[in-house]
């Protein structure tokens, strides 16, 4: 599991044959879950600079390959002795956005986001959403697409600070939205849960 705060721009050395190598001053171990771009991957061989980490087919038939180029955002994996900020994040990316809008703010960029319309269901207004890995609070959902505020911070500490408008980014939607989709999609015609139903949903995490 992950909070979606960047701990490290990284730097990919290579990518071929589904492996990919990061240069990287964090010191992995093998078997370590990582997430590059919001992709969780798992260290498979450790360097002196860095480490490997072996991509699946689904994460390839998901991912567009230009995620795995260049500098990127890094993320190890929570620990049980952390503390919890930003929000759940499994680094399983749902889906690939495209950045449509950028305008800039007094104190801030809005950036629009447009998503495969199927996915808005899973993306809640004023909730979170993990975008290249970063934890970002949602403004406003739209039919296709949606409005993210960027404050200086996050941009002068990530590589949002170089998106442009056709940039590819990967989206994890809401965990608990996916999750509850999913049940309500699997018991017929009753269309609510009850609190207990709730409850036991939110214990799980």
């Amino acid at each position: 599991m992950f909070t979606g705060l960047i701990r490290e721009i990284a730097t990919v050395k290579n990518y071929s044959n589904n492996i990919l190598t990061i240069q990287s001053k964090h010191k992995a171990k093998l078997g370590d879950s990582i997430a590059i771009n919001g992709v969780c991957l798992t260290v498979i061989a450790v360097h002196s600079d860095g480490f490997d980490l072996e991509l699946a087919d689904e994460t390839r038939s998901i991912v567009p390959e230009s995620k795995f180029k260049g500098e990127v955002h890094l993320e190890p994996a929570m620990q049980m002795s952390d503390r919890f900020e930003g929000h759940i994040v499994q680094g399983h990316v749902d889906c690939v956005g495209t950045v449509s809008k950028i305008t800039p703010r007094e104190n801030g960029v809005d950036f629009i986001i447009e998503v495969e319309p199927k996915y808005i269901a899973y993306i809640v207004p004023k909730g979170s959403i993990a975008i290249d890995g970063i934890s970002l609070t949602v403004n406003d959902v739209y039919d296709s697409s949606f409005r993210l505020t960027i404050i200086p911070h996050t941009l002068e500490n990530t590589l949002m600070k170089n998106y442009k408008v056709g940039t590819k980014l990967n989206i994890e939607t809401d965990v608990f939205a996916r999750y509850i989709e999913h049940i309500l999609a699997h018991r017929g015609k009753k269309a609510s849960l009850s609190w207990e139903e709730v409850d036991t949903l939110q214990m799980s995490f």
